[in-house]
């Protein structure tokens, strides 16, 4: 790669490897994420690292994260926050939360991607309330939390097999829905495909649907919608 075309740009830190983005918290409000996929132990502690450096005021996520970064990060920054069921890590403190978002997960099995959600939504300024194992196999579980479905300022809603739960949701309420597909079940599910399109072909208005197991696209979404629906 040619580094030369910016020379000193002040928006970018070139560590050789990576060309990291410090100026995106001054376009979009929030900071660069570190996807820690595909990125060794070392690359992701300097870019971590580097961003916090940058902005020592807002907490830096960094997601997907193999079991060796994840011990090579608690040594290296020993600062750093830990989730180990939603694989990631924090490091800075998180913002003031402003509004409310409640992340809906069907059952235990998608309880990684729900808490990858619920991290980046609190890394992204808003609250968060967890309703977990409220699958629709069982439905007296979910209309008992009505009163906490309709308290969100947006929803995520996390479901595998096939992916019913965010149109139940969308027929209860009007609050603003994301649907997140899993890759849990059987077979047929193919991985979470039949999920992801039982979720784009529901009937319930006002869902908007993100990618297989995209906890993290979910949660920084509803946070924004979350965060804009508070009187400023």
């Amino acid at each position: 790669m040619d580094r030369s075309a910016d020379p000193g740009d002040p928006r970018i830190a070139d560590l050789g490897f990576a060309r990291v983005d410090v100026d995106r918290a001054a376009r979009t409000g929030d900071p660069e994420v570190v996807y820690g996929a595909g990125k060794s132990p070392d690359q992701v502690v300097a870019i971590l690292g580097t961003l916090h450096e940058r902005h020592p005021d807002r907490a830096i996520l960094a997601t997907r994260l193999s079991d060796e970064t994840l011990e090579v990060l608690a040594h290296a920054l020993p600062d750093a926050e830990v989730d180990l069921v939603a694989r990631a890590a924090t490091l800075g403190p998180l913002p003031v939360a402003h509004g409310t978002v409640a992340v809906v997960s069907a059952g235990t099995s998608d309880a990684p991607v729900a808490a990858e959600a619920a991290l980046s939504v609190a890394v992204h300024g808003a609250g968060v309330d967890r309703i977990d194992d409220v699958g629709v196999a069982g439905l007296h579980r979910l209309l008992a939390v009505r009163d906490r479905l309709e308290a969100a300022d947006c929803l995520v809603v996390v479901a595998g097999m096939e992916g019913a739960l965010p149109s139940v949701v969308g027929g209860l309420t009007g609050v603003p829905i994301v649907a997140v597909p899993t890759s849990v079940g059987y077979g047929s599910s193919l991985g979470g495909v039949a999920a992801l399109l039982a979720m784009l072909n529901s009937c319930a208005p006002g869902i908007a649907v993100v990618n297989i197991d995209n906890g993290y696209g979910a949660g920084v979404h509803a946070a924004r919608v979350a965060r804009q629906s508070v009187p400023r």
